[in-house]
């Protein structure tokens, strides 16, 4: 063991010393976020750095700054991977995250290089596999609800123009305040028809949840200096849902993918996806945006970049010699999404403005979120936690929407949302339970007819350990006691175990350019293997264009009716019988389903 690891520390040197020999542009690449593609307005290529004069004897073929930036990820990675094989988990994870962060910060645009993303895509994996197999752990299953994206629907809607609500609009349009220009022409109107009628719905319940995240917006905004009028984007992409998924795997309310959300600072692992949280990810989206304005000095092609990748827009004004947005779309140059896309955000925008004018219904926004934060250093159950405030589960998930698990991470701090003015209560119950014991133990709150036996019973422990924790006395308990239910690490409650299972509704998915099975398993909270089986794929390369079948996870308990062993009727345990045959054969059937799918483009 001892000659092993003397070995892997001898590779470990090696490495470090190849490293240092390499180009020193890592040194240039420290500081995150993608570097601009063009300079605004005439959108001119950035220069390359200036190729040294090299002896005749050692000039070489210039190495391709690609081929440069994966070798030098290549050492990182190498280095993170054998770090780990050693026993030191630390340096192993700093190594991978140099590597990741030097793949997204280096002189090629990682966005527009198929090669980049799937060096990315695969040391993001194996991070994630190495940490799991350094807990001696398996992945956990995915507990993380989703809603679908209101743009995708929007995306898919073809309205004809009202000539009535166009010039409506056109007049309303001389009073409007907006600090981000709106015009008005047949695209627009088309989508101003759509929020009118069929999508009316859909834009309520956006604007009624602005209500939470508006002051936080515009609070971010203000300080990141963007227009405060861009938070239209996010009532366009997510109808502000941090919980949303889009078909093409894009998260939260920004609806960011993977890759670039790491690119702004996001995290996104086993236990968290800071897509989700509304305040990290507004704040990235700020930045985002701001940096796309800079590169192409206007607000319709950053917003037309934020949704396909400045790569796309880019090329565009290259291949026509327009940096204007309207010209792009009718030159027919952008992808059909971000031709629709700017149009639904000004139509959203202007009917937001005088809802009333559209014909949408009186409505009440929601208030806005009153959280108190406490900042954790250990793993915490969110059942626990719940428990101790006299809150629910779906309460804290909620508050705390960048969580993947009921669960807070295992390692690190994390700071918890809890309902405004509960903070000390958290605190003062949260000290009955041993740090070691706070991913297992529970509250309960003692209901009317309940005894010590049938609360011992349902949580599978004994009584005796429930007034050995709780220092009762007596056996007897009164109503709407608070007891500490001391669960075994490893068991779960009755109710409390989640089996991984799958919608059977697929959604389908067009791969891109620069994806692979990793990447979009990633971005769907997938395993890569279900994919691959569901697809009837080997490897990890996919092909641009082809539709990918997805079936996207859902939790839910074992059925009661399975899990009881007590006696019951003839009938009953029939029933039980005939359920748990048709468990595996729904499986199959799933299974067969999605293999037999007919490919359907986005």
């Amino acid at each position: 063991m001892a000659v092993r690891q003397s070995r892997l520390l001898i590779a470990i040197c090696a490495a470090a010393f190849l490293l240092t020999s390499c180009e020193t542009a890592n040194q240039r690449h420290a500081a995150s976020g993608p570097p601009p593609q063009a300079t605004a307005p005439t959108l001119a290529q950035t220069a390359g750095p200036p190729t040294p004069t090299l002896s005749p004897a050692a000039q070489q073929p210039p190495l391709d700054p690609v081929d440069s930036l994966i070798a030098q990820a290549e050492v990182l990675y190498q280095n993170g991977e054998a770090y780990y094989r050693v026993g030191q988990p630390e340096a192993g994870k700093q190594n991978l995250d140099d590597a990741l962060k030097l793949l997204s910060s280096g002189p090629v645009d990682i966005h527009g290089n198929d090669r980049l993303q799937a060096e990315s895509d695969k040391i993001t994996a194996r991070s994630r596999a190495l940490e799991l197999e350094a807990t001696n752990e398996s992945e956990p299953p995915v507990e993380q609800k989703a809603e679908p994206a209101p743009i995708d629907e929007a995306n898919e809607a073809t309205f004809p123009v009202d000539e009535k609500v166009k010039a409506k609009a056109e007049a309303e349009l001389k009073a409007i305040h907006s600090d981000l220009p709106l015009v008005m022409n047949d695209y627009v109107a088309g989508y101003i028809n759509y929020y009118s009628t069929r999508g009316q719905a859909v834009l309520q319940r956006a604007l009624s949840r602005a209500g939470r995240y508006r002051d936080l917006v515009q609070r971010i905004f203000k300080e990141e200096g963007v227009p405060q009028d861009l938070i239209y984007l996010a009532q366009a992409e997510s109808g502000f849902q941090p919980f949303a998924l889009s078909r093409a795997g894009a998260r939260g309310m920004w609806q960011f993918m993977g890759s670039r959300a790491r690119a702004y600072g996001l995290t996104h692992n086993t236990w968290v996806d800071e897509r989700q949280d509304p305040e990290k990810s507004t704040r990235a989206a700020a930045r985002h945006l701001k940096d796309l304005y800079k590169q192409f000095g206007d607000w319709y092609l950053a917003m037309a970049a934020y949704n396909s990748g400045p790569g796309n827009v880019q090329q565009a004004v290259q291949r026509t010699g327009f940096a204007d947005f309207w010209e792009l779309y009718r030159r027919n140059v952008l992808p059909k999404e971000t031709k629709n896309y700017v149009p639904i955000i000004l139509a959203m925008t202007i009917i937001a403005k005088n809802p009333a004018q559209y014909g949408l219904p009186e409505f009440q926004p929601d208030p806005p979120l009153n959280v108190e934060q406490i900042k954790i250093d250990y793993p915490l159950d969110l059942r626990l936690a719940a428990g101790c405030i006299g809150a629910t589960l779906e309460n804290l998930q909620d508050l705390n929407p960048s969580l993947l698990r009921y669960t807070t991470p295992k390692s690190g701090s994390f700071t918890l949302n809890l309902p405004s003015g509960s903070a000390q209560q958290f605190k003062e119950n949260i000290a009955a339970v041993p740090v070691e014991k706070r991913m297992w133990w529970r509250y309960h709150k003692v209901a009317s007819g309940e005894t010590l036996t049938s609360i011992a019973r349902q949580y599978r422990v004994t009584a005796k350990s429930i007034t050995e924790v709780n220092g009762l006395e007596a056996s007897e308990i009164s109503p709407d006691t608070k007891l500490i239910i001391p669960i075994a690490a490893g068991r779960h409650a009755p109710g409390d175990a989640e089996t991984l299972v799958f919608s059977r509704h697929p959604t389908r998915y067009k791969v891109r350019r620069g994806d692979t099975i990793t990447s979009v398993a990633d971005d769907f909270n997938v395993p890569a293997e279900r994919l691959r089986r569901w697809n009837r794929i080997k490897g990890d390369s996919l092909r641009a264009g082809r539709t990918l079948v997805i079936y996207r996870p859902v939790t839910r308990p074992e059925p009661a009716v399975l899990r009881s062993k007590s006696k019951r009727p003839k009938k009953l345990q029939a029933a039980a019988k005939d359920a748990k045959k048709a468990l595996p054969a729904a499986a199959a059937g799933q299974s067969a389903f999605a293999s037999g799918s007919q490919a359907q483009s986005r």
